[in-house]
């Protein structure tokens, strides 16, 4: 498939996977007259870059665990990366949770507040 179908099944911008390529994230094939062309399995690669992306990886992080996600084979330097990526997004998901569970008790107190208390007054 071209780019732009690539793009259009991923939901992916054409610059984005211009950029993957750039960083060596996603290596198309070319047609005769110079044309990017993927396989199928580029839509999958693709959707694993954007979570990982949305999850605050870079995409030299990205590019460090690629061979982990082709083989399913890691090294012990590799294992360490993948680790370090766990315990940043774990405490980074308690952060948020706090902040969810912060903002629960902001919507019930300001449910049950009376007319001229802050919200603040009823949190306590």
């Amino acid at each position: 498939m071209r780019i732009g179908e690539l793009a259009d099944r991923t939901g992916v911008s054409v610059r984005a996977l211009r950029y993957y390529e750039e960083q060596q994230l996603l290596i198309p094939g070319r047609t005769a007259s110079g044309q990017r062309i993927y396989t199928d399995e580029a839509i999958e690669r693709v959707r694993i870059f954007q979570q990982f992306f949305a999850a605050g990886l870079s995409s030299r992080t990205i590019a460090k665990l690629l061979p982990c996600i082709d083989t399913g084979h890691t090294t012990p330097t590799q294992r360490d990366e993948l680790l370090t990526e766990r315990a940043r997004l774990a405490a980074h998901i308690a952060t948020m949770t706090d902040a969810l569970h912060r903002l629960d008790d902001v919507i019930t107190a300001a449910g049950q507040r009376t007319e001229g208390q802050t919200v603040a007054t009823a949190l306590t």
